[in-house]
C-alpha cells in the first residue's frame, strides 16, 4: 500500500506539472475551459485531500504496527480493521444531521482499497481535460501564429503596394483574431469527440490559411505587376496581336471557302481582338494611377481572355480550313482512282468515264458541293471496283 502511495504521489506531481496544467493555470480562460478546468481543479483539489486522508491511515496503521514486535489480538484486529475497513474520511464526506443514527458515524469513509479506485476515477478526469487542453494548443497555437505573422507581413504589403485598404485581408484579420481569442482562452470549444476520440477542430484555421494564401498570391502578383509593369503590358500586346493577325488570317481563309465551296455553313466569325485592345488600353491607365493590385488581377483575367480568344479563334480558322483540306483530299482521290482506271484499261468505259466526268466537274467547279463530289467520288469508285471484280485484275 506504501508503494501505491508512493506511485499516486508521482502521478499527481506529475499532473500539476504538465504542460497542459501549467499553461491552464497561466491563461485568461472562458467559456468551456474556463467551466472545466473550475471543475477539475475542485476535483483535483479534492483528490489531493483525499490522498492526504488515504495517507494518515497508512500512517496510523504502521505506527500501529511499529509499536509491538508481536501485536498482541486488539492490535491485530484494530490494524486489521484500519487496512480493510472503512478508515478514510472522504472530503466533504460529513453526513447531514437528519440522515445520522444515535451511534453511526457523522462522516462516510470507505476502505483504502475504494479511496484508490475513487483517487484514480478523478485522476482519469481531471488528466483528460488536462491533456485535451494541451493538445488543442499544441496543434492550434503554434500554426495560429504563423498565419497572424503571415497575416501581419501581407498587410505590410498591402500598405506598401498602394496604401488602400484590403478588404479581404481586413476580413480575414478579423477572422483571426476572434479565432486567436478562442484558441487562447477556450481551447477546450475546439475539441471534437470524447476520450481517445477527441481531437481538436483545425477546419476553421485551415480556411483562413488557404484564404490568406489566396490574398498573399494576389499581393505577390501585385508587386511583381508593379516591377514588370513595362514587360507585361508589352507582353500581353503581342499576345493581343497575335489574336487579331490569327483573326485576320481566319477571316481570309472564310473568304476563300466562301467563293469556292458550295453552302459552307459556316458560323459567324469571331472578333474578339477589339474587346481585347480596350481592355489592354485599361490597364496602361492602371499603370498610370499605379493602381498595381487592380492591375495583377485585370491582367491575369485578360491572360486568360486572350488565350480563349485564341482557341475560339483557332477552332473558326480550323472549321474553314478543313473544309478546303477536305476538297483537296477529294481531288486527291478522284485523281488515285483516274490513274487506276487507267491501268485497268477502263478509259474508253462508258460508265466509268461518265462518272469520273461528273465528279471531276463537281470537285474542279467553284463553289464546290461537297456533299455532291462525295458521293460522285464513291458512286465512281464502286464502278471502278465492279469492272475490277468482272475482270479478276488489280491495279
Amino acid at each position: 500500500m506504501r508503494a501505491d502511495a508512493e506511485r499516486i504521489s508521482a502521478a499527481l506531481l506529475d499532473l500539476d506539472a504538465h504542460p497542459g496544467s501549467r499553461l491552464l493555470k497561466g491563461a485568461r480562460l472562458t467559456g468551456e475551459t474556463w467551466r472545466r478546468w473550475d471543475e477539475t481543479q475542485r476535483r483535483i483539489g479534492r483528490l489531493w485531500e483525499l490522498f492526504d486522508a488515504y495517507g494518515n491511515v497508512l500512517d496510523r496503521a504502521a505506527a500501529l504496527r511499529a509499536e509491538s514486535e508481536r501485536p498482541d489480538a486488539d492490535a491485530l484486529l484494530l490494524l486489521s480493521g484500519m487496512l480493510t475497513g472503512p478508515s478514510v474520511d472522504l472530503p466533504d464526506g460529513e453526513i447531514p444531521l437528519d440522515q445520522r443514527t444515535l451511534l453511526g458515524p457523522d462522516r462516510r469513509r470507505v476502505t483504502l482499497g475504494e479511496a484508490v479506485r475513487l483517487m484514480s476515477a478523478a485522476y482519469e478526469e481531471a488528466a483528460a481535460v488536462v491533456v485535451a487542453a494541451d493538445n488543442a494548443w499544441t496543434a492550434l497555437l503554434l500554426p495560429l501564429d504563423e498565419v497572424e505573422d503571415d497575416w501581419r507581413e501581407a498587410a505590410r504589403s498591402a500598405h506598401e503596394l498602394d496604401g488602400v485598404r484590403h478588404p479581404e485581408l481586413d476580413r480575414i484579420g478579423r477572422e483571426l483574431t476572434a479565432f486567436g481569442r478562442i484558441v487562447r482562452t477556450d481551447p477546450l470549444s475546439l475539441v471534437t469527440g470524447s476520450g481517445s476520440e477527441a481531437k481538436p477542430d483545425t477546419s476553421r484555421l485551415g480556411a483562413l490559411r488557404a484564404a490568406l494564401d489566396r490574398v498573399r498570391a494576389e499581393l505577390a502578383d501585385a508587386v511583381a505587376a508593379r516591377a514588370g509593369h513595362t514587360a507585361l503590358v508589352d507582353r500581353l500586346t503581342a499576345a493581343v496581336d497575335g489574336v487579331a493577325e490569327a483573326e485576320r488570317a481566319a477571316r481570309e481563309t472564310r473568304e476563300t471557302v466562301l467563293n469556292k465551296i458550295d453552302s459552307p455553313g459556316l458560323p459567324e466569325p469571331v472578333t474578339p481582338s477589339a474587346g481585347l485592345r480596350d481592355r489592354l488600353a485599361a490597364l496602361a491607365a492602371l499603370c498610370a494611377e499605379g493602381r498595381w493590385r487592380e492591375l495583377a488581377v485585370r491582367a491575369a483575367e485578360l491572360d486568360r481572355a486572350v488565350a480563349v480568344a485564341a482557341e475560339r479563334v483557332e477552332a473558326d480558322h480550323a472549321l474553314s480550313s478543313g473544309l478546303l483540306d477536305r476538297r483537296s483530299e477529294l481531288r486527291g482521290r478522284f485523281q488515285a482512282y483516274q490513274a487506276k482506271a487507267g491501268r485497268l484499261g477502263l478509259a474508253e468505259d462508258a460508265v466509268v468515264s461518265r462518272l469520273g466526268e461528273r465528279a471531276r466537274d463537281l470537285l474542279w467547279t467553284a463553289p464546290c458541293d461537297l456533299r455532291a463530289a462525295t458521293a460522285a467520288l464513291a458512286e465512281y469508285q464502286r464502278a471502278i471496283r465492279a469492272c475490277e471484280s468482272e475482270t479478276g485484275t488489280r491495279g
